[in-house]
Parts: structure tokens; C-alpha cells; sequence
């Protein structure tokens, strides 16, 4: 068994299962999506993000691709949900959160599917 790959491996569905623990619940209700769930969120997809760079296949590509498309639509989110802390308006914009994040859950979901093939395809 190769560590580094099970390294690699538990780092991308956690960064997955962390995404749709923020995403799930009423999309209008601030109280189903935690903040500190999102920042964890973001950590765990920045470590996945640093884990695929060196890989030089087009596979690893793809790889790097969909993990910053998944940075970038959290850090983003995690911002907007920043600016509006405990104002009224939080009610308004979790909405606009909780799409970004679920755009970069479907980016999570992408990574996984190609981790699965990636690991099809390899013969003993």
C-alpha cells in the first residue's frame, strides 16, 4: 500500500464530504450552514490543492484544475459570508454562499469521479 496515495486520497473525499456538509440543508437558512464548516472546508481543499501539484499527466491536470476551481468558488464564498456576519442581510446572501460552494462541490464531485477512473485504470 502506498501512503502517499492514501494521503492523497483521503484528502480529496474529505474535501468532498466537508463541502456537502456546508452545502446540505435549506439554502436560505443561515442556522443549516456553519461558517466554521466552510473554513474547514477551504483548508482541507487548499492541502488537496498542494497535494496535486508535481503530478505531470493530464489526468493530474484535470486533477489541479477542478481542485482550484473548488478554491476559488470557497474562498470567494467564505468572503461574502465574512462581509455579512450577523446582519440582516445574511439572510439574503447565504443564498449566494451556498451556491458557490455547491459549484465547488460539483468541482469536489469531479475530482472524486477522476480518482475512481485513475484508479480503474491501473493494473496490478
Amino acid at each position: 500500500m502506498n501512503l502517499e496515495k492514501v494521503v492523497f486520497g483521503f484528502f480529496i473525499v474529505l474535501a468532498l464530504t466537508l463541502n456537502f456538509g456546508f452545502v446540505i440543508g435549506d439554502i436560505d437558512n443561515p442556522a443549516h450552514h456553519h461558517p466554521y464548516e466552510l473554513y474547514a472546508a477551504i483548508i482541507v481543499n487548499l492541502i488537496a490543492t498542494v497535494l496535486k501539484f508535481g503530478d505531470r499527466t493530464q489526468i493530474g491536470a484535470v486533477h489541479l484544475s477542478t481542485s482550484l476551481v473548488a478554491d476559488l468558488q470557497l474562498i470567494v464564498a467564505a468572503i461574502l459570508y465574512a462581509a455579512v456576519g450577523d446582519t440582516p442581510a445574511e439572510y439574503t446572501m447565504i443564498n449566494h454562499v451556498v451556491s458557490l460552494a455547491g459549484g465547488a462541490l460539483l468541482a469536489n464531485i469531479v475530482s472524486v469521479i477522476l480518482l475512481i477512473a485513475e484508479t480503474l485504470s491501473l493494473r496490478r
